[in-house]
């Protein structure tokens, strides 16, 4: 935190602390900056440049590290983890945003002085202005020399690790269009996305979003039930104070709607989100349940997830059954549901432009334990299934082991389960036809092709 009388811009502070939280603590980034902005009440335009350059320099923090090595002429390891921060906070300044350079490097002077002392100072005018002597190109050049492997390349061009760019291509690979569109993917990965928001059925009217003022909304073309919300601060919107409007991305929307519109709901059906947290998902299950006449169960493992879909629920009227437990405990149990929301724990790595760091903590290690984990809460939802049931599997996460490889195998040791081509139902959901978004007998959403999430949806029934 810059001390008082500081000449540190407020938005540069807001955002280095962002940065530190991350670093010391294993903050989310998009949990952490809206505690601070309400916290220090800065004015409109700070928050919006305090967002982009928290959440900018996260994204790109790999590419940043490589530009300052070669600039600093040592491995970022041997540079104060405190004064790294900085100077990706600066790097981002002078390569990604339209700041006057001295603004950039002066700031980031004061800020290296106030972490470090006054010889920090010194190295970071230096770095920085070494830095500032290439644009980004002639760095991403600079960079990719000698490099022949694509996936590497692409990965020090746009800031992603190296594994992540093969798995996204892999899984690009297997769409029934053959997807040759990696570079695209990787850019709007790099992008701020715009605030997605969802009228939930029943209780809100997109039309009335749509209508408000001062905010640029507008209705999102896949989502019947979407708004997308380019800038501004969408809780100084009534409906959304209210509850019965919610952040929420487009691609989550449409994976709610295929189980829930699939077909016409019978009065007394029953149905479960099995990994509720944090309710967003099921809050818009409840209020499809309400309008059919269906009851909704809501589990999560953690109460404190428990607590935020409690509260994600309170918005929707009607009692709401919550439970606190894993959600493998439905595979031994005699309940049985009419339709299920599995919405697995997985790697994130289709929602990267929402979650900054989160290409730079997983691992691809952690895919064989998170596919274990899915292949287990699968069995479960498919044991409290009612027979002719629909189940719907999902991930934020396009990643093949995390997907079509756990639904195959889940083929394989339940003979009566099969899986429901989920193209058309989602087309039908969207009053029009998706481009590009069939997987076999799933639908895989792009935040390229498709302006959401990297969702992946399979539908499956017992026989």
């Amino acid at each position: 935190m810059s001390a008082k009388g500081s000449v540190i811009s407020p938005a540069r502070a807001i955002a280095l602390e962002v940065l530190r939280g991350v670093r010391e603590r294993d903050a989310y980034a998009n949990l952490l900056l809206p505690v601070l902005l309400d916290r220090r009440k800065p004015s409109r335009e700070d928050a919006a440049f305090a967002t982009e350059l928290a959440y900018g320099t996260l994204r790109l923090a790999g590419r940043y590290d490589a530009i300052i090595a070669r600039a600093a002429g040592r491995p970022i390891e041997n540079i104060d983890p405190p004064v790294l921060d900085v100077l990706r906070l600066g790097a981002h300044q002078l390569l990604a945003l339209r700041t006057a350079r001295h603004a950039a490097v002066h700031q980031a002077v004061e800020q290296a002085r106030e972490v470090a002392g006054r010889g920090a100072s010194g190295f970071a005018n230096a770095v920085l202005r070494r830095v500032g002597e290439r644009d980004d190109a002639a760095w991403t050049a600079v960079l990719v020399e000698g490099i022949e492997d694509r996936y590497e390349r692409a990965a020090l061009a746009t800031g992603h690790p190296v594994w992540v760019v093969r798995e996204l291509d892999a899984a690009l690979i297997t769409m029934a269009d053959g997807g040759s569109d990696l570079d695209a993917l990787l850019e709007v990965d790099d992008a701020a996305p715009p605030v997605g928001l969802v009228a939930l059925p029943g209780l809100a009217d997109r039309g009335d979003l749509v209508d408000a003022e001062g905010l640029p909304l507008r209705p999102h073309r896949l989502s019947p039930i979407g708004v997308e919300l380019d800038g501004g601060d969408p809780g100084r919107l009534p409906l959304v104070a209210s509850g019965v409007v919610r952040v929420q991305d487009p691609g989550s929307q449409l994976a709610a709607l295929a189980l829930s519109r699939a077909r016409p709901v019978r009065r007394g059906e029953r149905w479960l989100d099995l990994c509720a947290g944090p309710g967003g998902k099921a809050a818009l299950l409840a209020a499809e349940a309400r309008i059919g006449g269906a009851e909704l169960t809501s589990n999560e493992i953690t109460p404190a997830r428990a607590g935020l879909v409690e509260q994600a629920l309170a918005a929707v009227p009607g009692s709401h059954s919550v439970e606190i437990g894993d959600g493998r405990r439905f595979g031994p149990g005699d309940r049985r549901f009419d339709r299920i929301l599995l919405d697995a724990p997985c790697s994130g790595l289709g929602a990267l432009r929402r979650r900054p760091e989160a290409r730079w903590r997983k691992r691809p290690e952690d895919l064989p334990a998170l596919a274990a984990l899915q292949g287990e809460l699968l069995d479960a939802a498919v044991a409290a299934l009612a027979p002719g049931g629909l189940l719907a599997y999902v991930t934020c996460s396009p990643v093949i082991a995390e997907t079509t490889a756990v639904v195959a195998a889940a083929l394989l040791r339940h003979p009566g389960l099969r899986a429901l081509p989920t193209a058309p139902i989602v087309d039908a959901v969207s009053d029009r036809r998706l481009q590009d978004a069939e997987r076999g007998t799933a639908v895989q959403l792009w935040p390229h092709r498709h302006g959401t999430d990297a969702m992946f949806i399979q539908l499956l029934t017992l026989r």
